[in-house]
């Protein structure tokens, strides 16, 4: 799965629209906005439709403040 659009962000907590890339679904969600929700959890979810996962982290989205910042 990769994230298609963020809908809405509260600090660190997100909603997006998650697509699939082997065959197109997609499904509302929310998320956490770091490194490792973008480069391990995305990718490692399975679709509901097809039951296949990401092939790779290449198209991770970057978390929108540094790891450091508190927000």
């Amino acid at each position: 799965m990769k994230i298609k659009t963020i809908t809405s962000q509260h600090r660190r907590d997100f909603t997006a629209i998650y697509v699939c890339e082997h065959c197109g679904h997609e499904h509302k969600g929310s998320g956490y906005d770091d490194m490792n929700f973008h480069q391990n959890v995305v990718p490692s979810m399975i679709c509901s439709s097809c039951g296949k996962h990401a092939d790779d982290a290449s198209a991770a989205l970057e978390p929108k403040y540094p790891t450091h910042q508190v927000v």
